[in-house]
């Protein structure tokens, strides 16, 4: 039995209707437009189905004025557009739709066949939805089966399944039952469905009374079937705590449950939560519910300071109890922002599992709860444990560890990767720690062309290969991400995508022992891949005709004219006192047509990512391919501080931000305008958070190089956010380098904020007159919207050209689908504005 095509068609509710073109949108307000630049994080790949072609340029505008026609002036602009930045956004708008509609692969499984030959692939793909401001998700399957030689052929299904309502999917180990979470908008409860291949077996309704929504943020999210799939370990948001009750006498005593109208809630205590995103959500705990009864129970003697997640089940071992591992962040002293901070200290701890007789429908608790039978620390050497795996002989546990970042306070840094023997020695029937054995070490600097060291953003479901003993992970290597083998055991390292390939690779899921993976470039739309191993140490290739990368012939035939190359920058002007690593040439990704016109260059954007310690891969970025088909060149800097060049390096921005960073990125211009392939006559600038950071930093630094900037939540002012974002103690590691993180202190002295401001762009302010655009998240915790505010007013106020946009219910990322949409509309006229 399959999950195949027929229980992804019928898990999922009624269809929404799919709309025949989605009308551009037209009218820009200033208080309501938006603006989106790309992550900092790692480049994830996206596939494509294409998209009914929209209305003609006319017709839209019709249509998209229809209700206004009837009170307004037909010549009347929407306020902030005169009439040729209406007609800017008229022509780039259906062009950006194409490339909007372009989706994502987020996670894929494979199966075993009934007959034995070949295997069944299912894809879980998220796309943009304008008209709702959400992102669709739906489902397709692919049956996989093996031909003569090394051949291999994917039937696709008919057609994806709308996959409305659902919040995630976990199927099962054998393939057989999948799990569907369905949380709330509201208080009503959470619904967990078990499918089989025909139907749904059971569906449980969990009232807020037992837990919040299920977490399924890619952080503290974690679910994880025990071997016997009968249970299933999940994260879910604690019950709401009581409140205190008030009615028309005063303060009501005992409280109640129930609603009244004569009475209402107070707010109680105000309980800290973990910052950007998190705004709101109650503490991860840990739960397990039966799939028979439908019972969930509470996992106990987990400390009230410990926030969790990412659980997997431990092997079951004869003379131990069960047990569960997973991962604890300590909120003491406090919980400050979490979310893409490795520097928070985190450790794997093990917790026995509530006690059950598996002969029975239901839980039966056998002895006294585990408050008795408290957490054991598994990596108490060690400041930092995350994503722990067991081999499929449950002979090891293995994780990943970001130790350097907690140790030096970067945000991020290079990973190391551990083994823990397993089981333990028991005690007692208790489980004791043990010996942690490193597997890969920190790499500091690596030679040319070697393995720069590990980093990982995640594991897949199962990255096993059928030895027990050799992992396949993706990881960044210098600008691209590749992917890597990894013997658990003698601790080889093996790059087996290909190495003559600057593309970017992304593990999807193995099948046995080969793999599906999707490769992509700045300048290709993603491509499945089927990998298999050729000899001991060769892998192959296969390229996977797939329906979801197909798009529209213009976005083909406009991509097909562009390339790009991965450059290295020599470092300007190195010293004696940098280290070897930081002494090394950084990286920069050059997009660019593939023949001049008439010899003259096209107008250049430098694109800065965020962090910034993240980094800008080479793989396909929706937003990049837009603004590079409308005619520029882009200069995207992998400035020294970014990921996947080794610790030195990134340790080297420490306490450097502000000069190192931006001499980098003018190292990098100044590059590329030597070697002939930019003009230093048009040249823009665009970045976000840490990249916005550098972007006014180098309007203010050298003021007649740019033409054009572009910033989404930019930190401007140091010593105004320090005070204010869920992450100060990055203002001072940052600011200071690795002592920062011993002067963090909640009350900065008159000295910290001083040295705040001189590192800040707000220092060089004065110089600015580079017209600038800003897209501000109204939600943002991280760098809050009064930080590029401040700068932009005071912009204003010396008379440079300022353009604001808002998006009251946007976070740091601003990735709602319409805020996403509008704002690179926005961003493309802005530059075309200025530099064509």
């Amino acid at each position: 039995m399959l999950l195949g095509f027929d229980i992804i068609r019928r898990l999922t509710e009624k269809r929404s209707p799919i709309e025949a073109s989605i009308i551009f949108y037209s009218s820009f307000p200033s208080s309501s437009l938006s603006t989106s630049l790309h992550s900092p994080t790692p480049t994830l790949l996206r596939s494509s189905f294409s998209t009914p072609r929209s209305l003609s340029r006319s017709s839209a505008i019709r249509a998209a004025f229809m209700d206004a026609s009837v009170s307004t002036s037909p010549k009347e602009l929407p306020v902030g557009l005169d009439a040729k930045t209406e007609e800017d956004c008229a022509s780039l708008s259906k062009l950006l739709q194409e490339f909007t509609s372009i989706p994502n692969i987020d996670k894929a499984w494979t199966f075993k066949s009934d007959t034995g030959t070949g295997s069944q692939a299912m894809y879980l793909i998220s796309q943009a939805n304008l008209l709702a401001n959400k992102r669709r998700k739906y489902a397709l399957s692919a049956n996989i089966s093996k031909g003569s030689g090394n051949s291999v052929s994917f039937q696709w299904s008919p057609f994806p399944v709308e996959m409305t309502g659902v919040s995630t999917i976990v199927p099962s180990p054998s393939g057989l039952k999948l799990l569907v979470v369905r949380n709330p908008e509201n208080e009503s409860p959470t619904r967990f469905e078990i499918w089989n291949q025909g139907q749904v077996e059971k569906e449980f309704n969990i009232p807020q009374s037992v837990h919040g929504s299920v977490y399924c943020d890619g952080w503290f999210e974690g679910i994880s079937w025990n071997s016997n799939e009968t249970l299933v370990a999940y994260f879910a948001e604690e019950a709401s705590p009581s409140k205190p009750t008030f009615n028309d006498s005063g303060y009501k005593k005992g409280g109640s449950a129930e609603k009244d109208c004569g009475s209402w809630k107070g707010q109680g205590e105000w309980e800290e939560d973990w910052g950007e995103t998190y705004a709101g959500k109650r503490q991860p705990a840990l739960f397990l519910i039966d799939i028979n009864s439908g019972q969930v129970l509470p996992v106990k003697g987990i400390p009230k300071s410990l926030s969790t997640g990412r659980v997997v089940w431990a092997p079951s071992t004869q003379g131990l109890h069960q047990y569960l591992v997973f991962v604890g962040w300590s909120s003491n002293p406090r919980k400050l922002g979490i979310k893409h901070c490795y520097n928070r200290p985190c450790a794997l701890y093990a917790v026995r599992a509530p006690i059950y007789a598996s002969e029975a429908s239901d839980f039966e608790v056998k002895e006294s709860p585990n408050e008795d039978s408290p957490v054991l620390n598994l990596t108490e050497s060690i400041s930092s444990a995350f994503f722990p795996s067991f081999s499929p002989d449950g002979r090891f546990l293995v994780f990943l560890s970001r130790s350097c970042s907690v140790d030096s306070g970067a945000h991020s840094a290079t990973d190391s990767f551990h083994r823990i023997d397993w089981p333990v020695k028991p005690v007692n029937g208790q489980l004791s720690s043990s010996k942690i054995i490193d597997v890969i070490p920190i790499v500091w600097s690596a030679e040319d062309g070697c393995f720069p060291g590990l980093y990982c953003s995640y594991f897949i479901s199962n990255p096993w290969l059928s030895d027990g003993c050799t992992m396949i992970v993706s990881s960044t290597w210098g600008s691209s991400q590749v992917i890597l083998s990894v013997n658990v055991l003698s601790g080889v390292v093996s790059r087996i995508s290909p190495t003559d390939s600057n593309f970017s690779w992304n593990l999807l899921t193995l099948d046995g022992d080969n793999i599906i993976s999707v490769f992509s470039s700045p300048v290709d739309i993603p491509q499945i891949k089927y990998g298999y191993l050729v000899d001991t140490a060769a892998w192959d290739w296969l390229n996977v005709s797939s329906p979801i990368f197909r798009c529209s012939a213009e976005v083909n035939s406009l991509l097909s004219s562009r390339q790009f190359t991965i450059l290295k920058i020599p470092v300007k002007d190195v010293s004696d006192c940098l280290t070897k690593g930081a002494s090394k040439p950084f990286e920069a990704i050059f997009v660019s047509c593939q023949s001049k016109k008439n010899d003259v260059c096209d107008p250049l954007i430098v694109v800065l990512h965020g962090g910034p310690h993240g980094v800008s891969l080479s793989g396909f970025a929706k937003s990049y391919a837009f603004l590079s088909s409308l005619g520029y060149s882009l200069l995207i800097v992998n400035y020294r501080g970014s990921t996947g060049f080794g610790e030195e390096a990134l340790q080297s921005l420490l306490g450097n931000v502000g000069s190192q960073d931006v001499n980098d990125v003018i190292t990098a211009i100044d590059h590329v305008i030597d070697t002939g392939v930019a003009s230093p006559s048009k040249i823009a600038v665009i970045g976000g958070s840490h990249g916005g950071f550098l972007t006014t930093h180098l309007i203010g630094q050298a003021p007649d190089k740019f033409v054009a900037a572009a910033v989404r939540n930019p930190v401007c002012n140091l010593a105004s956010m320090v005070g204010i974002t869920d992450l100060p103690d990055w203002c001072y590691v940052e600011t200071y380098g690795v002592e920062g993180k011993t002067k963090f202190t909640e009350a900065p002295s008159v000295e910290d904020l001083a040295l705040f401001h001189s590192k800040s762009p707000i220092s060089h302010i004065s110089k600015v007159k580079t017209p600038i655009i800003f897209a501000l998240g109204g939600k943002d915790l991280r760098v809050p919207l009064s930080n590029g505010l401040q700068y932009a007013r005071a912009l204003k106020e010396k008379g440079v050209e300022v353009k604001i946009l808002m998006f009251p219910n946007d976070e740091h990322p601003i990735e709602r689908p319409q805020s996403d949409y509008e704002g690179y509309l926005n961003i493309a006229v802005w530059l075309n504005k200025y530099c064509k």
